[in-house]
């Protein structure tokens, strides 16, 4: 049997705080991916077109497309730190559609830009854990009360043996200690 959904309000500036948030952590691995793909711009103008939703606080079809093609660059491109940049990219677009609900997919969508930037740029130092460790930490400090109180409505996020996951699980950690 599945379980009623659990809703909250969610204001168009709590998704502006998120969606800045989201776009500063993105645009810090977003150089990996256009070091090998230059004539592919969807990971940038994700981000662009993020920042635009910042100042306008407008949720535009043109958005949510620029978020699902930033993800196709990030399924084309063969680099897995490649596509983890494009990959962060697509979910700080996607982060203005963070629904109101708690729900461990929406807290993917929370965390995701940090998480898969953090991972691209630990995948181009060789997989090296202190550098993506860094980056969490990085996105920890930079994250703001906002965004804690909306990560504190949703469920914990507990990662597993991957990689990714275990990224997600630490910026969970920091991000909600931070603001106890």
């Amino acid at each position: 049997m599945k379980l009623p959904k659990e809703y909250f309000d969610l204001t168009i500036e709590e998704l502006q705080s998120l969606a800045n948030w989201a776009a500063d952590c993105a645009e810090r691995s977003l150089h990996i991916y256009e070091s090998l793909e230059k004539k592919d711009s969807h990971p940038r103008q994700a981000i662009v077109m993020t920042r635009e939703f910042v100042t306008k606080g407008k949720r535009t079809n043109a958005l949510r497309k620029i978020a699902f093609e930033a993800y196709r660059s990030s399924l084309s491109i063969k680099d897995s730190a490649a596509s983890a940049a494009a990959q962060a990219a697509s979910l700080a677009a996607a982060s203005a559609y963070t629904h109101p609900f708690k729900d461990i997919h929406q807290v993917k969508h929370i965390l995701g830009p940090a998480a898969y930037s953090a991972l691209a740029v630990e995948i181009q130092q060789n997989n090296d854990p202190a550098v993506g460790e860094r980056e969490i930490e990085w996105a920890v400090t930079t994250a703001n009360n906002a965004i804690a109180e909306l990560l504190k409505k949703m469920p914990e996020y507990d990662g597993s043996d991957l990689r990714i996951n275990q990224l997600f699980s630490l910026l969970n950690r920091g991000i909600r200690s931070k603001f106890m």
